[in-house]
């Protein structure tokens, strides 16, 4: 088992072997870890749909884009805010901090009360999870590679270049890894 603090707050990066649909070329920020299972969101997938659509009073206060987007194939009647933590402030009642630089927002909360104290939010509906030992397993098979989060990866105006730019700023092989075609067999 590895280690909860250890993937916690991390990004698990889709290698280019991982082709099932749902998670091909696909940047999760890892939520949680533990010993029953795991759970995170899909940062690069956003909908065609305004977060104002289902909740109106956040529309202003999201990051751009700001779309509902897709945190992954599991619980997607449900919608969860996840936020950067800026550095030095304290947190409001309505904000969870999940690791040093991230949050979850309760969204039933005033947006007002929330935003000052929070870099910037980004809501999604649904996540992805894991049962006990399936994302180590996944580990194993080497379907991702597991780097460091920066808040811009959560809140990224341009989630469609996320992928890259992530494995790009890692250097070395994931850099190149970063270059190759979407389709695996032109590489």
């Amino acid at each position: 088992m590895t280690d909860d603090a250890a993937l916690r707050g991390r990004l698990l990066v889709a290698t280019p072997r991982l082709r099932e649909p749902t998670f091909h070329r696909t940047v999760i920020l890892l939520l949680d870890h533990g010993e029953e299972g795991a759970i995170g969101v899909v940062l690069n997938r956003p909908s065609t749909v305004d977060v104002g659509v289902v909740l109106p009073d956040w529309q202003e206060h999201v990051s751009d884009p700001p779309r509902l987007f897709h945190g992954g194939p599991v619980g997607l009647d449900g919608a969860m805010g996840v936020a950067a933590l800026p550095h030095g402030t304290g947190l409001s009642p309505e904000v969870d901090r999940v690791t040093g630089r991230f949050g979850l927002v309760d969204l039933d909360a005033e947006p007002t009360s929330v935003a000052p104290h929070v870099g910037g939010v980004r809501v999604f509906a649904g996540h992805a999870g894991w049962g006990a030992g399936q994302l180590e397993d996944e580990l194993a098979e080497r379907a991702w590679y597991v780097v460091d989060a920066v808040p811009d990866d959560v809140l990224t105006a341009e989630p469609e270049k996320l992928w890259r730019k992530v494995l790009r700023r890692q250097g070395g092989d994931l850099a190149i890894v970063s270059t190759f075609a979407e389709d695996a067999s032109l590489n």
